[in-house]
């Protein structure tokens, strides 16, 4: 009679939280004598940062003499200034306008992010809307609104709608210019491919700026368009040159036999594009896209060089004051913030999308 020995179990770990800890930092007395050194100096820095930040800062403007005097931040800035940060060279009284406008395109970059909206009718629809409702607030013109152009305006309203139409504009450049790379015609694929690298080859600041300031002594008057519009036209297609790549990695990534099976029976060339290509590349590409809008939002902070008065160029302008100038450091953390909410809120529904396109229900 054989007697089969009953296998080995594994040892059984420690998984515990206090064996976690005691494995990786507590390990040896020089392991733990520097963890208790690095954690001491974090929890000190957070302590004093804390009190910097809230315990013992100045929020009101009638105390802002104790501003400097072993005080900490000296958030009455941003009360005293926060019109001028938030709406630029807006006129005051038309400032209400500038509230409803990135209002306006702020409800229309969340409704696009509901699965709902997602078709090639209802996106685009959505989008045209939110930017028509916002130009018409900010511009201006029609129903009694008096007209403000657009080198007047300013602000995290500015920042929103170059931001919003860039990503409108480039996003279907984008998709051309990954399919005309991938055309079967050598001349297109080779013509697409230069310019693509070319695009990608030149600094968006040398872009923005011959299209601020280069274009208008090379075409005639009624060629130009506004400097806004050049700038943001300009800044689309320097994002659709990186985003096609993204796209192009996301199509190859995918096997021929799927387009050649519906070429077989008989799809038309952009159904087979958009109903089996496309939906599975950016759903490859997916962490990419994130990253390229979250580039794409933070580098709108350029058009300050070429004159416009963003949200980051109306904080400069509060700190160039002899008032408040020496609060430049509050000035920078308030507009960290300001720009890590909207970073932080993209990055997340990245996420929340690839969890709900990985369980199969994208």
């Amino acid at each position: 009679m054989v007697v089969l020995s009953q296998p080995e179990r594994p040892p059984a770990s420690n998984d515990s939280a206090l064996g976690w800890l005691r494995k990786n930092f507590f390990r040896s007395w020089s392991n733990a004598l520097f963890t208790l050194a690095f954690g001491g100096f974090v929890v000190w820095a957070l302590l004093s940062v804390v009190d910097w930040m809230l315990l013992d800062a100045v929020w009101r403007v009638a105390n802002r003499d104790r501003c400097g005097h072993d005080a900490g931040a000296c958030w009455a800035v941003i009360e005293d200034r926060w019109r001028l940060i938030f709406f630029g060279l807006y006129p005051y009284e038309e400032q209400w306008r500038s509230s409803l406008a990135c209002l306006a395109i702020t409800l229309t970059i969340v409704v696009s992010c509901v699965p709902a909206f997602w078709s090639a009718r209802r996106l685009p629809v959505l989008w045209l809307a939110g930017l028509g409702i916002f130009f018409v607030l900010m511009h201006g013109g029609v129903a009694g609104l008096p007209v403000v152009t657009t080198e007047q305006w300013g602000g995290l309203s500015l920042t929103l709608f170059i931001f919003a139409s860039v990503f409108l504009l480039g996003m279907p450049l984008a998709v051309l210019f990954a399919l005309a790379r991938r055309s079967s015609l050598p001349v297109i694929a080779m013509v697409t491919g230069g310019f693509i690298d070319i695009v990608r080859s030149l600094p968006l600041l040398t872009i923005l700026f011959a299209a601020a300031v280069v274009i208008p002594i090379l075409v005639p008057d009624w060629l130009q368009g506004s400097k806004l519009a050049r700038v943001i036209v300009a800044f689309a297609v320097f994002f659709a040159a990186y985003q096609a790549e993204i796209i192009r990695a996301g199509l190859q990534s995918l096997s021929t036999g799927q387009e050649e099976a519906a070429q077989a029976l008989g799809m038309p060339y952009w159904s087979v594009v958009v109903d089996i290509l496309l939906p599975q590349a950016f759903r490859n590409t997916l962490p990419s896209t994130i990253n390229q809008a979250v580039i794409t939002f933070k580098e709108t902070s350029i058009v300050t060089v070429i004159g416009f008065f963003e949200v980051m160029a109306s904080g400069k302008a509060v700190i160039g004051t002899d008032e408040w100038g020496a609060q430049f450091i509050e000035i920078y953390v308030f507009l960290a913030l300001v720009y890590f909410a909207f970073v932080f809120g993209l990055s997340r529904y990245g996420a929340w999308l690839e969890r709900r396109m990985r369980v199969g229900h994208g």
